[in-house]
């Protein structure tokens, strides 16, 4: 079977530079290729989160969360009566998922088989934002983006087990799985790195000058590098999580939200509200190169990335000429992704 990297490296030699760009190997532009419909329901959208291993994908929308069959494109299953929903997290080995409510400072707990809702479980803090599940724990983290603080619940009895204290604002959040958890917080220009075990704080790195107001962030294991996208100044900073040096900084669009780390292609993708996607080269650990700006609508600042496609999946909504006010029915899932041409 030929891989995804020998396409593209045919392709480079069968249709010249136009289509690919080489930087130490094939990389490939990206491009649209669809929308995915999802007409219920109107309201504000955050974030998205990707199982590719069961091919699909959740997309949180206002008072719903949308299910995706990524072998077909079409909707399997809607979650719904929540309130302010922001993230979604997943403990697949549990067949469960949770969904944060921003609006009621609670969290939506599912079953990963029927969608149905298995329980909602208060939280102390204002405004849950992003939410990841920890292997090494079981536990689920609840980052409070209104009070500066993470809650942390046992995904198997499902009970709050103890609070981290940041103040600020958490934002995005990934695990190395070894016992860490790192938190952007846009309020104070630092990346926390949080203890799973004991919930406390071990480490706090600073990303400015280099970036503020960090929302987005991604993680490297190979390199043990972390990629924080910051919104003044625009930027995505590449930081070595062992020590919270700065290697690398790069300019991206405005209004970023999300990134993601495309491992193969070594490919890190910034979403940026503006209307365009960053994509960047991993050229070494310490050394990374824009090679494409590539074009989307405003107001798609969310995105996650399915590995084995390489595609990267963004939501959003029409607006009207003020640009302010949303087109009823225009929501749904934008897809991009490499084309080769043979």
């Amino acid at each position: 079977m030929v891989s995804f990297i020998q396409k593209i490296t045919i392709a480079a030699c069968l249709v010249g530079a136009s289509q690919v760009q080489v930087i130490g190997q094939t990389t490939p532009m990206y491009s649209f290729i669809e929308k995915i419909s999802l007409p219920t329901g109107d309201g504000k959208w955050d974030y998205l989160k990707m199982d590719g291993e069961r091919e699909r994908l959740f997309v949180s929308h206002f008072d719903r969360v949308h299910v995706i069959d990524l072998t077909t494109n079409k909707q399997i299953g809607e979650i719904t009566g929540l309130k302010g929903v922001h993230g979604i997290g997943l403990a697949k080995e549990l067949n469960k998922g949770y969904i944060t409510n921003g609006t009621d400072n609670a969290i939506t707990v599912f079953d990963y088989n029927t969608f149905k809702v298995l329980q909602i479980i208060p939280v102390t803090g204002k405004k849950a934002d992003a939410v990841m599940y920890d292997k090494g724990t079981k536990r689920i983290f609840v980052f409070n983006n209104g009070s500066g603080d993470a809650v942390a619940i046992d995904a198997v009895t499902d009970k709050v087990i103890g609070t981290v204290t940041m103040g600020g604002a958490p934002e995005f959040a990934v695990a190395n799985e070894k016992g860490s958890i790192f938190n952007n917080n846009e309020d104070t220009n630092e990346i926390f790195e949080i203890d799973a075990k004991t919930l406390k704080v071990k480490n706090k790195y600073s990303v400015a000058p280099a970036g503020g107001v960090p929302t987005g962030l991604a993680y490297d294991a190979r390199t043990n590098r972390l990629f924080s996208v910051c919104r003044k100044p625009q930027a995505l900073v590449v930081m070595d999580a062992s020590t919270g040096k700065i290697v690398q900084s790069l300019p991206i669009g405005g209004g970023v939200d999300a990134v993601v780390y495309e491992k193969e292609l070594k490919l890190i993708m910034t979403s940026n509200g503006e209307g365009n996607v960053t994509i960047i080269h991993q050229d070494s650990a310490d050394t990374y190169s824009i090679v494409q700006t590539l074009t989307t609508k405003p107001g798609q600042k969310t995105m996650v990335h399915r590995g084995t496609t390489h595609r990267i999946y963004l939501s959003g909504a029409d607006y009207q000429a003020d640009g302010k006010t949303l087109v009823p029915g225009t929501f749904g899932v934008y897809v991009y992704g490499p084309t080769v041409k043979q």
